[in-house]
């Protein structure tokens, strides 16, 4: 498109020449009689002011287009503002409707444990530290102490080994320093859930001779005073009873899946407290 600067030039310099030429005309003594020189200024002047009208019929299109296309940006602009901030809407509308659904099910559990519980949220991991932590946003303001369990709806999380007012420490069940007695939900045999990091768990000192197989239920025993008994720790991946030894090898994929642990319920008791 050519530039306003070019049509202001071009209309100038045909304004000039048609402003002449009219005054040229008009200072001829006879104006009835039309000579020869006064025919060709006659004759350059139609075509001259046809051309300068052309000229502004086309700035003023030209200048009405710019109008509108401005108009239209910012409309458009407008309107990618209000997208924005539509689809921000929707996704904070569709966070809210997961954490309800995470919540209710959590809520669901309660009746089934026997102890009061709290709810809580994760606040924090600890990515570069050997120890399987989070954090979470609860404490002793909430009546949160060390060694109170924490679950899911899913199962046992961990246990509380560290809290302050408002935030406590967990450590999950697969940090090599997590141990739980444990049960085989369908034979009953007993043994100790170990965790062993980023493979999961294990379960030992279950003796060769009993019947484990994979996808068998593993639960929480009730014993050693920390969780309550019935709960879900995982389930049976494999099992190794060629190793010599006493007991099998048994490995068990928990129940939690700790790296998507957004929320959980601490028992504010442990199945030993009196009090």
């Amino acid at each position: 498109m050519t530039s306003p600067k070019r049509y202001y030039t071009v209309v100038a310099v045909l304004v000039l020449v048609v402003a002449f030429l009219t005054i040229f005309s008009l200072n001829f003594k006879s104006p009835g009689k039309a000579g020869l020189f006064k025919k060709i200024v006659l004759e350059m002047a139609a075509p001259l002011n046809y051309a300068v009208n052309s000229v502004f019929s086309s700035i003023g299109g030209a200048w009405e287009r710019y109008v509108m296309l401005v108009g239209l940006e910012g409309e458009n602009r407008e309107l990618k503002a209000r997208v924005t901030f539509l689809m921000k809407e929707v996704n904070d509308y569709r966070e809210m409707s997961l954490e309800y659904v995470r919540m209710k099910k959590l809520m669901n559990i309660r009746g089934n444990i026997g102890f009061p519980t709290v709810a809580a949220r994760v606040v924090g991991r600890d990515r570069l530290s050997v120890f399987r932590t989070v954090l979470i946003d609860k404490g002793t303001a909430d009546g949160i102490k060390p060694g109170f369990p924490v679950i899911t709806e899913e199962g046992v999380a961990g246990r509380v080994i560290e809290a302050s007012w408002n935030v406590s420490k967990v450590l999950l069940l697969v940090d090599y320093n997590s141990n739980i007695d444990a049960i085989i939900q369908k034979n009953r045999c007993r043994g100790v859930l170990r965790g062993c990091g980023r493979s999961g768990c294990e379960l030992k000192y279950v003796q060769r001779s009993e019947d484990v197989k994979v996808g068998d239920v593993v639960i929480s025993s009730g014993l050693a005073g920390v969780f309550p008994k019935g709960l879900v720790l995982g389930g049976v991946a494999a099992v190794d009873k060629e190793e010599a030894g006493l007991f099998q090898r048994i490995r068990v994929s928990p129940a939690v899946d700790v790296n998507k642990m957004e929320d959980a319920l601490v028992i504010l008791k442990r199945t030993g407290d009196t009090r």
